[in-house]
């Protein structure tokens, strides 16, 4: 006869949906045994071993996921820019915004003149919308500072954030986001910063989880982007990209042959830079609410994606310019309506692939024994529940390492 299991916490009485392998693979009236914030047991109630549980928490009826992964923002950053929203919408161009010293400049002011504690009280309002929807893990990258002391200002702030609410977060530096204005004309010279000073110092420091660019016509080119790649692969620092967004410059491609964690955004990437992206492993992390925001047309190519086994995540991409979005599960729905992803694509895309666009697949993403015990309970019939309702917040109850996790909304 085996020993009795002892544990922290039992969790039953709800259909687990594990999300293992990127499918639902539902558990019916299941049960979830917790010990130091780790998954012990999983599996049928009905099969369960005799666990001795410091606490017993019984659902009545709902589903449980893993806890959501967003796994591309932008959440720290100064000012907004709902002004520049309504110009576009009364008929001004993006081009003439920025030449008025809109766009992602005005932001970089904002943001050099705010104080870190200043950025850390504003990013913090942002994420507790993200936190009272399920979301136990999130990414946040640097990039509007531009410049040494206000990216390193940036990333400390992201990692005060992390040490200060209930919530993994993974900093991103992405000093290579836009041209500096101090650097116009020259994006070569601001390359050689990042690389020369920048980096190093960000690795020694500690002070991100990985390096970002953004690869387009209107930023910097594969040449420069390579640059950036090789410094970070040589400092130990995985690497992703924003690419495809606006034009085809094989950046995905690119991406991949640095073995990159994830190419982002992907709108203009071609059936080669799927075959690239498969081989690599690297993520295709798809972005609704820019998409939407800025009303385009050109889709990510899907069924590309689907065809050649790249994993699709989903994200917010938070940040105040082109997706003020500060809901996960809306961007579920708009990836079903706006990409075509089925519901269940969608719900892999914010755990079990969103945790590979992070490298932490190991230990997040899915309801599995030695995982990390993150997990949502909700109070639906069925995952398809949330894609299918729009706006509003869904009651759920989130368990964070174990431990159930009090909304601060």
């Amino acid at each position: 006869m085996s020993s009795p299991v002892s544990c922290d916490s039992l969790w039953s009485g709800a259909a687990f949906v594990t999300m293992k392998e990127g499918q639902y693979q539902t558990i019916e009236n299941g049960a979830l045994a917790v010990l130091h914030g780790k998954i012990i047991w999983l599996g049928p109630k009905d099969a369960m071993p005799e666990i001795i549980a410091a606490e017993h928490h019984h659902f009545d009826g709902g589903i449980v996921t893993p806890g959501f992964i967003d796994c591309h923002t932008h959440l720290v950053f100064g000012g907004d820019r709902s002004a520049e929203f309504e110009k576009r919408l009364n008929g001004v161009s993006y081009a003439q915004i920025a030449a008025e010293g809109g766009g992602i400049i005005s932001t970089v002011r904002a943001t050099r003149t705010a104080s870190e504690d200043e950025l850390l009280a504003s990013a913090r309002q942002r994420l507790k919308h993200l936190l009272a929807e399920g979301v136990t893990t999130v990414e946040i990258k640097s990039g509007y500072g531009l410049d040494i002391d206000n990216e390193i200002k940036m990333l400390r702030v992201i990692r005060r954030l992390g040490e200060q609410e209930p919530v993994e977060i993974y900093a991103t530096c992405l000093a290579a986001h836009a041209i500096p204005p101090e650097f116009s004309g020259d994006a070569d010279a601001w390359i050689d910063v990042v690389c020369e000073q920048l980096l190093p110092r960000v690795a020694q420091e500690k002070l991100a989880d990985a390096v970002d660019a953004f690869c387009e016509h209107l930023a910097f080119n594969p040449l420069q982007t390579a640059k950036i790649f090789t410094t970070a692969r040589d400092l130990g620092l995985p690497v992703k990209l924003h690419a495809e967004q606006l034009s085809a410059l094989a950046g995905s491609s690119l991406a991949a042959s640095f073995n990159a964690l994830s190419a982002d955004h992907l709108e203009y990437a071609t059936e080669e830079d799927a075959k690239a992206m498969a081989a690599s492993n690297t993520v295709a992390v798809l972005l609704p609410g820019a998409f939407y925001l800025l009303r385009e047309k050109q889709r990510p190519p899907v069924e590309a994606f689907r065809q050649y086994g790249v994993p699709m995540a989903v994200a917010s991409d938070a940040n105040p310019g082109t997706s003020p979005a500060l809901s996960l599960r809306l961007m579920l729905n708009m990836a079903c309506t706006l990409f075509g992803l089925t519901p269940e694509e969608a719900l892999a895309g914010v755990t079990f692939h969103a945790a590979q666009a992070l490298g932490i697949q190991a230990s997040h993403g899915s309801l599995e024994e030695g995982k990390i015990a993150n997990f949502v309970h909700w109070p639906v019939a069925r995952p398809a529940e949330l894609v299918y309702w729009l706006g509003g917040q869904l009651p759920c109850t989130v368990v964070y390492e174990g431990v159930r996790r009090e909304s601060s909304l």
